[in-house]
């Protein structure tokens, strides 16, 4: 049975059978004081809310958390948005599910953007942090990761190579804009933007669904970066014979220890050198862009000027072309 992806589906659809990923799910209680299960499904092409009316105890039990379900019942329409009536839920058998039609993937080519990172950070003239990089980039497992990751679970860039797109864009962005300031190290902002997320390569999970690992929610990726900064400096010293230098050391991690830019916003400290504010605002500029082009791209209602209400960006969008199509 080919799947039916989510993008595709449309209020009024009967639905016999179908497997989606189950990001999230509740046993909940109508006013009425009947039990009801409300979850959140997804494909590769985008999620939707799933709601069982007569929803049991033990059928909220057998929908895997994080892992797949096969489904039977209607598609409507709620508030202008997609969602998915569940009528009965079945036993997946083995061999059912096609993982890479679940995990969304960038639409832009690994190889060629993994190639442009590389030759982005040759440039690096400073010899400790070219060093430092080529320390990173010859651990080829990470780097492995680092080409697959997403850049988050479900804000920006959240999907297969998502991390390798951000980093790339931001890479591209301060070859741009950071030479219009030019009392500012480029090399020193090139090197922290290159491992501003790296440590997403082991906070995140993304084999058969995106979440968070185990040491991804014990450390998260700042402290994990950090660590790996300490190591790979080591690493270098040990490999030339010289010690690292240690103020530069701490910059880079001040650096990927601030770029969240506010405390509320977990970042352990606040930028307190122009480079580590500047990356903090341009990696803040890009996922904010992607985020309401994201936006702007999904939205359910084609007649609409407007985007339903994004609770994470606290607004509609407006989405009506302005001064021809975006993109051209």
């Amino acid at each position: 049975m080919a799947h039916r992806f989510i993008k595709e589906l449309k209020p009024g659809e009967m639905i016999e059978e179908a497997i989606y990923l189950c990001r999230q799910k509740d046993l909940r209680t109508t006013s009425q004081g009947n039990l009801y299960i409300h979850a959140v499904f997804a494909d590769k092409t985008g999620q939707m809310v799933a709601r069982m009316w007569q929803g049991t105890e033990s059928i909220f039990n057998a929908i895997p958390d994080g892992g797949f379900v096969k489904v039977k019942g209607r598609t409507e329409s709620y508030k202008g948005t997609l969602q998915f009536i569940i009528e009965g839920v079945r036993f997946l058998e083995e061999g059912e599910v096609h993982v890479a039609d679940y995990l969304p993937h960038t639409t832009r080519d690994i190889d060629e953007m993994w190639s442009r990172v590389g030759v982005i950070l040759k440039g690096i003239k400073n010899p400790h942090l070219g060093a430092l990089v080529r320390e990173f980039l010859a651990d080829t497992d990470l780097m492995d990761r680092f080409k697959k990751a997403p850049a988050a679970i479900a804000m920006h860039h959240a999907y297969i190579g998502g991390l390798l797109e951000h980093t790339l864009s931001l890479l591209e962005v301060v070859l741009r804009v950071i030479p219009l300031y030019p009392k500012l190290d480029l090399d020193l902002v090139l090197t922290g933007m290159f491992l501003h997320d790296l440590g997403k390569t082991k906070e995140l999970e993304y084999t058969t669904c995106i979440g968070y690992s185990d040491d991804g929610q014990l450390l998260g990726h700042i402290t994990q970066c950090v660590m790996w900064i300490d190591r790979k400096a080591d690493a270098v010293a040990e490999r030339t014979g010289e010690p690292f230098p240690e103020r530069l050391r701490w910059i880079l991690q001040h650096i990927v220890l601030s770029h969240h830019g506010q405390y509320e916003f977990g970042s352990p400290k606040l930028p307190a050198i122009p480079e580590a504010v500047a990356i903090h605002y341009l990696d803040n500029l890009d996922a904010k862009v992607h985020m309401f082009l994201a936006e702007i791209e999904k939205a359910p209602d084609a007649s609409s000027n407007w985007t339903n209400y994004n609770r994470a960006l606290e607004t509609k969008i407006y989405r009506a072309e302005i001064a021809g199509p975006r993109g051209e």
